[in-house]
């Protein structure tokens, strides 16, 4: 999304709220990161060591939300500010109880509202695969953004060793 006239907010139901996590909480995003990213085989991070989460968290250009369903934890994202006024939707997501609810369209309006809120930002951008939510493409559209690239990557499946 190179544009924030291009964003179209999806405002959510009564009782849904986003509020930034301060002071950062490396314990808080790596609890969120496996509860959301579970089921969409989220598997980058899973190795990582508290250190590695210290030192990703406590980071200036990193920062990350909660959204709540009446006070109840519902999903998270994080937004990394990168160069030249670049604002990534680094992960973004759900907890599986929340999933269908009609919440994922105002958690993404948050986190493209709070994008464009860094001063500088001049494009706001997000990767999805086909690992995804079937929505999440569609989610990402209506909200605004535009397919900049697509890549087929080949999946490897390692076949039991003959001997």
């Amino acid at each position: 999304m190179l544009d924030p006239r291009a964003f179209c907010r999806n405002g959510g139901p009564p009782g849904f709220e986003v509020e930034p996590v301060a002071p950062p909480d490396e314990k808080l995003n790596r609890s969120f990161y496996r509860a959301v990213g579970a089921q969409w085989q989220w598997t980058d991070r899973l190795g990582w060591s508290d250190a590695d989460w210290h030192q990703y968290v406590h980071r200036d250009e990193l920062k990350t939300w909660i959204g709540r369903l009446d006070g109840q934890p519902a999903g998270y994202f994080e937004l990394e500010s990168q160069c030249d006024g670049n604002l990534e939707i680094v992960y973004f997501g759900l907890l599986p109880d929340f999933i269908g609810r009609g919440l994922g369209g105002p958690l993404l309006s948050a986190a493209i509202a709070c994008a464009w809120d860094v001063p500088g930002t001049w494009r706001v951008w997000v990767h999805t695969c086909s690992e995804d939510h079937q929505n999440a493409l569609e989610n990402y559209r209506k909200r605004g953004f535009e397919i900049f690239k697509t890549e087929r990557v080949q999946k490897f499946i390692r076949s039991p060793s003959v001997d």
